[in-house]
């Protein structure tokens, strides 16, 4: 799988992006994917494996890492930042348009996207959306991080990190030596002991205290009312047991964007993709089948972005 994807730097407003992109078609949609935070274009690998036997043709794929992550430098922009910039990519790329699929904090970028550039978004999935829960959390972090412990501890741990300036580094790599840092990583999954663990391993090393806790105060300050403008189909897979979830996650999106379904996946936590992969596919077939309406490709391509 991997060696079907090249490696490729793009220049953006945001700074050098790096993608890796492939399995080219005859189609002139792009399959854009977006991780989240603590984690790089390699949390698709599992999906792109399971879909590959499957039989489920995931082509013309373009995971980035988003900038501050990965092998992309930051720091770190906006949601409405970083979605300029991919959209920079897919477009340097010669995609006219694009499906999007973003995890946890991807799917923040990706709905931006989608609302951005609706003509040219052709379908949005969200896989473990970062959420109301979230965002309250970060507006008031002395009493909302009862509703999510999880997330609010993360929070506590990264400020904590940031702290530490220039010796966090080290103190992580001592920590990833004795395998201490997997710990971190086991609330986020249903069942921590069956992940591969180069995925948490990998998980681990994305450790990025600074660029995690800019993407969380930029969620605090973001406009969710934009996504209104959202024409393209919308649909969302989560675990039962994301721990970053909160119970009227699922209520304020469907309020607040259009076209918007989503599934539970009873035996998966915050890496929906990950733990239960071929679930994750099945539940986003409109995402990966989706085309573009050419009915109206003419008017669209017209329209000002």
């Amino acid at each position: 799988m991997e060696r079907q994807l090249r490696r490729l730097v793009v220049p953006t407003a945001a700074g050098p992006i790096v993608a890796h992109a492939g399995r080219r078609s005859a189609s002139a949609v792009a399959t854009v994917l977006l991780h989240g935070a603590a984690g790089s274009w390699r949390t698709w690998m599992p999906l792109l494996g399971a879909a590959d036997r499957l039989g489920i043709p995931l082509d013309d794929v373009i995971a980035i890492d988003l900038p501050g992550w990965g092998e992309s430098p930051g720091p770190a922009p906006s949601p409405a930042e970083a979605a300029e910039a991919v959209v920079a990519v897919a477009r340097a790329l010669g995609y006219p348009r694009w499906r999007v699929v973003g995890h946890s904090l991807g799917a923040v970028i990706a709905l931006d996207v989608a609302a951005l550039f609706p003509a040219q978004t052709v379908a949005v999935g969200l896989v473990s959306p970062t959420g109301a829960a979230v965002r309250a959390v970060m507006r008031r972090p002395l009493t909302g991080w009862t509703a999510l412990p999880a997330f609010g501890g993360m929070v506590g741990a990264m400020g904590i990190l940031r702290g530490l300036g220039p010796l966090a580094r080290p103190l992580l790599r001592s920590l990833r030596r004795i395998g201490a840092l997997r710990v971190f990583a086991r609330p986020l999954f249903r069942h921590p002991d069956r992940v591969d663990p180069e995925v948490s391993d990998a998980l681990a090393d994305e450790i990025r205290p600074s660029a995690f806790l800019s993407a969380a105060h930029a969620a605090r300050a973001h406009d969710d009312a934009v996504w209104k403008r959202i024409t393209a189909p919308v649909r969302a897979v989560r675990g039962r047991h994301d721990v970053f979830a909160g119970r009227q996650d699922a209520r304020d999106a469907r309020r607040r964007i259009p076209g918007y379904r989503e599934t539970v996946l009873d035996d998966s936590g915050h890496f929906a993709h990950v733990e239960q992969a071929y679930e994750t596919l099945r539940a986003l077939r409109d995402v990966w089948t989706a085309e573009p309406d050419r009915r109206s490709n003419a008017t669209r391509d017209r329209q000002p972005t």
